[in-house]
């Protein structure tokens, strides 16, 4: 068995992105129960899971012994009964060779410095499987009307850090991809959740969770919230999207990734 990896203390400083764009993610970004049991179905039958990328703890199963997270302000929002945590980075990963069943990774890997010395970390670490949650940004870019029609520089900003899912797939060494959809009442604050609730997104505090946007920039984006604000008020963005008000989930690239090893 192999022996646990030193983190080296410049990686933590530089990958600590949420200790300034996480302090509001205990009260917008509450796991939704739907995605929650896609992730949970994902990981199946098995005795212990670790977290990367684990932030404040949403999606965490009951089996999850070890959740790993490099931001001190994201660690602290981990509510009471949590599973120990461990300040530490996906790419230096402070654990022996296989040191759990199953490797979990929900919408992180955009954040990693150094991705392919992510994956390599997650599946040396993973005993049977890895499960990683993230996003097809040409599907995303598509059919999201928010950055199709309004912040279109959001889009560009995650073009810069989206990675390909045919790539991750590629790096995983294999795997299968399952759509996860976002229900209209969705209860995580994430890039879509809000597509059937469009005033959300006129939150600022909804907008500091979403890092799509908070990274982006308020003066960024600005003139694109100015615009759907209005058409909000003149009853133009519910003219033009009345078909999504009759829709209960949509699928806006989201996807689980398993990798069996």
């Amino acid at each position: 068995m192999g022996e646990p990896r030193t983190v080296p203390l410049t990686i933590l400083t530089s990958m600590a992105t949420y200790d300034t764009l996480g302090a509001t993610y205990a009260r917008t970004r509450q796991p939704d129960p739907r995605i929650a049991a896609r992730i949970h179905a994902a990981l199946g039958n098995v005795t212990d899971v670790i977290n990367v990328g684990a932030g404040s703890g949403s999606y965490e199963p009951p089996q999850t012994v070890l959740a790993v997270e490099p931001s001190q302000v994201m660690l602290a929002q981990r509510p009471p009964g949590s599973a120990p945590a461990v300040r530490a980075v996906a790419e230096h990963l402070p654990l022996p060779d296989n040191a759990a069943d199953t490797v979990m990774a929900v919408l992180t890997v955009h954040h990693w410095s150094d991705l392919a010395a992510g994956i390599r970390e997650l599946r040396r670490v993973a005993r049977r499987s890895v499960v990683v949650l993230t996003w097809d940004q040409d599907i995303f870019r598509e059919r999201f009307w928010l950055v199709r029609e309004y912040l279109p520089e959001a889009a560009a900003f995650d073009d810069t850090r989206s990675i390909p899912t045919d790539q991750l797939v590629d790096m995983l060494g294999g795997a299968r991809q399952e759509p996860v959809l976002v229900p209209h009442d969705c209860t995580d604050g994430f890039g879509a959740a809000f597509w059937r609730r469009p005033h959300a997104y006129l939150d600022p505090q909804v907008r500091a969770g979403i890092s799509m946007l908070a990274q982006t920039g308020e003066d960024v984006i600005r003139p694109g919230l100015t615009r759907l604000a209005d058409d909000l008020t003149t009853g133009r963005w519910h003219a033009r999207h009345a078909e999504l008000l009759t829709l209960e989930s949509i699928d806006v690239g989201y996807r689980l990734l398993v990798t069996d090893l």
